[in-house]
């Protein structure tokens, strides 16, 4: 089995170790671990290696879900792994742009057709993903809200997604890892039904990414399966990591809230910034993150983001590393002194490039 390189990591690893400002972080601010007990007392396996049945009763209730239906990971990373093992044998189907190991991934396994969205308003076409549906098609990918766009498909568009696959016999994977940053988040797909299947953590929406702890909701079979598999890769979930999720989890409404603040907040600087400049963007409406055409004047997203680091020690996304090379992707979850910043070297930037 060949995996071809994650182009976005190989990006950062170029370029983010020396710059001043990251501005193509796809998750919320970190919160600071003064916040937490950070004491889980013995470092030792977490055991049962499934995670703490109590704690995943609690995180698979919120997915309507049971303890028994739901698995700790390290990270959403490691839940969508997992699900691709224990799912993917023929064929998928995967809406993008996306990020990139939920193409990578399952196109490791099996043939993978991706169905666009519509680029001009990055809306997902339910009819669409029912077309590219096959009779040996194992699962549907999606990642709602959307990264790179931060456009957030509505539950209508999501259910008859639902419908499509569940006539097929065809599990709905949806990385709902930004879910909890909207102001009213949708149900998770895997309250739907037998084949809804739900990945998410802490990181991106709670501000907490450096704990490396993820969840995979899904009917018994799936959980089995990627239990299975999950033998052979982590064992179990990070001791630590569990500790403060949990904590993080049980405070969510407090956290959570003051996360959607900031990127209400930052949400409407960078939609000024961009509109002032006349620069076609995703208009997002969930998340922290958004996808913005290149100026005239560059080759590409590549071209366009690696002058910006070379001149300003700026880090933006690359369209490319979506497979969109007219595009780039900045995110806006950052601190807001970092922010203003970073858009003020890239307003520089862009001046000295008209």
């Amino acid at each position: 089995m060949q995996i071809p390189p994650f182009a976005l990591e190989r990006w950062f690893e170029e370029v983010e170790y020396d710059a001043d400002i990251m501005l193509a972080e796809s998750g919320i601010r970190p919160l600071d671990a003064s916040r937490f007990d950070t004491d889980p007392g013995s470092l030792g396996y977490v055991v049962p290696t499934a995670g703490d049945p109590e704690f995943r009763a609690a995180v698979g209730e919120h997915h309507g879900r049971s303890a028994e239906e739901t698995l700790f990971t390290c990270g959403t990373q490691e839940a969508n792994l997992l699900a691709f093992l224990a799912l993917v044998e023929n064929h998928a189907v995967v809406v993008t742009p996306t990020y990139g190991s939920l193409t990578a991934l399952p196109g490791t396994l099996a043939d993978v057709t991706e169905v666009p969205l519509e680029e001009s308003d990055w809306t997902l076409d339910a009819d669409a993903v029912a077309e590219a549906i096959r009779p040996d098609t194992d699962c549907v990918v999606v990642n709602n809200p959307n990264n790179p766009t931060g456009r957030y498909h509505d539950e209508a568009t999501m259910r008859a997604i639902y419908e499509a696959c569940a006539d097929n016999g065809t599990y709905l994977l949806c990385d709902e890892v930004y879910r909890l940053l909207a102001e009213e988040p949708l149900p998770p797909v895997a309250s739907f039904g037998r084949y809804g299947v739900s990945t998410a953590g802490v990181s991106k929406s709670f501000g907490l990414e450096g704990l490396r702890f993820g969840w995979l909701c899904a009917a018994p079979e799936v959980v089995a399966a990627a239990a299975n598999w999950k033998d052979y890769t982590t064992i179990a979930p990070p001791v630590f990591g569990q500790h403060v999720a949990e904590q993080a989890f049980e405070r969510r409404e407090e956290l959570l809230e003051e996360n959607r603040d900031l990127a209400a907040d930052h949400r409407a600087v960078v939609a000024a910034f961009l509109e002032e400049r006349g620069l076609a963007w995703s208009e997002s409406d969930c998340g922290v993150n958004a996808f913005v055409e290149v100026p005239e004047g560059f080759a590409g997203g590549e071209s366009f983001c690696r002058a910006l680091v070379e001149e300003e020690s700026v880090v933006l996304a690359p369209g490319e590393a979506f497979g969109y090379p007219d595009r780039f992707r900045i995110g806006y979850g950052l601190p807001t002194a970092e922010l203003e910043e970073g858009l003020g070297r890239l307003a520089a930037f862009l001046d000295r490039h008209r």
